[in-house]
């Protein structure tokens, strides 16, 4: 496909979603314009989002008060620091906490807010966790700062509406070049480059989710798909109604919060220390369960005291040399152990040289006897012997053939290495364990795992947050980067299509998820007091839910009891799966339609499949064409495309892929826009074409 010259006398760029990615990436426009384009030439850049500017549909002002971030604030930021590697300029700027610090000195002007917002940025501390309302105001903020940052000569155009479709000019006019953008509010804009930022979008019902939905039609019941917390509509769950949660994630924990707290119930603090819940009478009878049957651990609140961190296994010179030196790469065998060993070893390094009065021997000593171990090893070792060698049912590992016996064996004296040197078993981190706490147990009676499922959570909050425990931030440290040192790789064209679909794409975020990025602690300390309250209730793992038309009612029962509980309302809670074919966003749908987009498809001898993310060129992000070639004028980022994605606002100083990617696709849009408008002008669209583009 050949790239044509604009059609028009204003260079034009829409950005398609105005969240905090489309406003990343203005701020890399304004930050690369000298360089890549020239501060005294004229540009107008769309920004086409129905929901304010900045914040996005996500966080949006508009939403409950009682939800908030699962980052502390001191750990939000939206602008690169010294650790960024990118190619533009590095323009520092306040982080979360720095920026309600400039909000209380006067230094840094908002619009005035409500009574409760200002106390909580009166209050607000780098510890604390903030609501999603105040980061709308932060992000509000940072995009007015990126448009200013643009300079005169460019022209920000903001459009409350919904892009419907995009449309090459040339369909429309053969002597016409550029994009048509067509707006809900039927306006079309005429531009020479679009960039996609459609941030997280919904999707079709699946067969399942249709068939649970039309059963709660027919029998008068509620069921609430796959959603976005913000977006649901809870109302119809009565007080006092028996409901079973699908999920134990962010989702799940939102939609409990919206349903306790939200309903006018009250948490208090004991003498004894305790949270205690005060029911309003409006809440439901809440019964939960997953897969695994555990909330996501808690986000950490302490910090390293040992040794500064330092990758070994996994870093990103050896995930180079692993893609330059393979013929073939496949995640679970030649990616997976090495981040397992990665994470054990930040783990234990930590526990030994900041606590060593929890061990028994040197660090040195216990490092030694470690990398000796295969570290294939690592993640089928378990912490109780009749585990040991137990392939974890979350995600899947390889035949290892001859090697089986020997992998074993080093997964046994793995576990004597650590129960030889570490006293406490609270100290000790086995992954399998570790990811799937529940497997193999069976309990005798509902209230024996209610006992656990606390005694769990307990343990869990103890180990994120007392400063003993620092092992447990480490461990969270090496897992990010050693996601970061996979994405350095992630485009490889030598990864299996296992891997990039069941692996990739599949479990591995879900389990990075589960461990780093859960709630907040005191979302799980109020998930206790409500289980002692009794408004929540647990089901255990491996979950399983039917529609019982004989009855009517939504029946559910898990691995860990044996015991079906009933319910008239059920809620999947947990966000809806990133599948651009049955995205209800209908600008995406209509990209693969037109031909001019493709899901990302894999396929190698004996597997074919799809990872569900539109297809980008992962050099400057332009969206992939059916036939592998690259959209002349198209460009998209965000997480239902095949680029990583971690996050559209990272933690500073940690070279985020956020900005990295923002900074990539800022400039490649300026460079091939100055590429595209050099020549001479052709002729323009037809007047009732040209939109509001000056």
């Amino acid at each position: 496909m050949s790239d044509t010259r604009s059609t028009h006398t204003t260079p034009a760029i829409a950005i398609i979603g105005g969240g905090p990615r489309g406003s990343g990436v203005l701020e890399r426009l304004a930050a690369n314009l000298d360089e890549t384009w020239g501060s005294d030439r004229p540009l107008v850049v769309h920004v086409i989002d129905p929901f304010p500017p900045g914040a996005g549909r996500i966080w949006r002002h508009d939403q409950s008060p009682l939800l908030k971030l699962n980052s502390l604030a001191e750990d939000v930021t939206m602008f690169t620091d010294e650790t960024s590697v990118i190619d533009g300029p590095v323009l520092p700027g306040p982080s979360l906490i720095e920026w309600a610090a400039g909000v209380r000195a006067g230094t840094i002007e908002i619009p005035v807010v409500d009574d409760i917002l200002a106390a909580e940025i009166a209050g607000l501390t780098g510890a604390s966790f903030p609501t999603r309302r105040l980061q709308s105001l932060y992000l509000t903020w940072f995009h007015q700062e990126a448009v200013a940052a643009l300079g005169p000569n460019v022209t920000v155009q903001s459009h409350r509406a919904t892009a419907i479709r995009v449309d090459d000019a040339a369909a429309v006019d053969d002597d016409a070049a550029g994009q048509l953008v067509v707006l809900s509010t039927g306006v079309t804009l005429n531009v020479d480059l679009v960039l996609y930022s459609l941030g997280h979008n919904g999707a079709d019902p699946s067969p399942e989710h249709s068939a649970l939905a039309e059963f709660a039609r027919r029998h008068a019941r509620y069921y609430l798909p796959p959603a976005f917390t913000a977006d649901a509509d809870t109302s119809g769950i009565e007080p006092g109604e028996r409901i079973i949660v699908r999920g134990f994630g962010l989702a799940a924990v939102d939609l409990t919060v919206l349903l306790t707290e939200g309903r006018g119930g009250r948490f208090t603090r004991l003498p004894d220390g305790r949270l205690h819940y005060a029911p309003s009478g409006l809440e439901p009878r809440v019964l939960i369960g997953s897969r695994r049957g555990v909330p996501y651990h808690s986000k950490i609140s302490s910090t390293l005291v040992g040794e500064p961190p330092v990758p070994r296994f996994f870093t990103p010179d050896v995930a180079a040399a692993l893609d330059r030196d393979s013929t073939s790469l496949d995640f679970t065998s030649d990616v997976w152990p090495l981040i397992a060993q990665e994470m054990v070893w930040g783990y234990y390094r930590e526990l030994f040289t900041g606590h060593p009065e929890r061990v028994s021997t040197s660090w040195a000593d216990f490092s030694d006897r470690f990398a000796a171990l295969d570290p294939r090893a690592l993640p089928v070792a378990a912490a109780r012997p009749e585990r040991s060698g137990e392939r974890p049912a979350s995600h899947p590992l390889p035949d290892w053939g001859a090697d089986t016996f020997l992998i074993e064996q080093d997964a046994a004296r793995f576990r004597v290495l650590v129960e030889s040197t570490v006293a406490d078993p609270i100290d000790w981190l086995f992954l399998p364990d570790f990811d799937r706490p529940l497997d193999g147990l069976r309990f005798e009676s509902a209230a024996e795992l209610q006992d656990a499922l606390r005694d769990y959570i307990r343990r869990d909050l103890t180990l994120r947050t007392a400063p003993e425990h620092s092992a447990t931030f480490a461990l969270f440290i090496a897992l990010l980067r050693s996601l970061f040192a996979l994405s350095d790789i992630i485009d490889s064209p030598k990864w299996s299509a296992q891997s990039r679909v069941r692996d990739i794409h599949g479990w591995w975020l879900g389990y990075f998820s589960f461990i780093a990025s859960g709630p907040p602690g005191h979302r799980l300390e109020e998930l206790l007091a409500l289980s002692e309250a009794g408004i929540v209730e647990f089901l255990g793992g491996d979950l399983w839910v039917q529609a019982d038309e004989a009855t009517g009612l939504f029946r559910a029962g898990s691995a860990n009891l044996d015991r079906v509980v009933t319910a008239t309302a059920l809620v999947d809670a947990r966000l809806p799966d990133t599948v651009v074919s049955a995205s209800d966003n209908p600008l995406l749908r209509s990209l693969l339609d037109s031909g001019s987009g493709v899901e990302e498809q894999a396929t190698d001898a004996g597997f074919t499949g799809s990872t569900g993310h539109l297809a980008v060129r992962q050099a400057d992000t332009r969206v992939l064409t059916p036939g592998g070639d690259h959209h002349p004028r198209r460009f998209a980022i965000g997480p239902y495309t095949n680029s990583p994605f971690v996050g559209a606002f990272s933690r500073p100083r940690t070279n985020a892929i956020s900005f990295r990617e923002n900074d990539k696709v800022a400039r490649a849009l300026l460079v091939h826009l100055d590429g595209l408008v050099g020549g001479p002008q052709r002729t323009r669209l037809p007047a009732n074409l040209a939109g509001s583009t000056r």
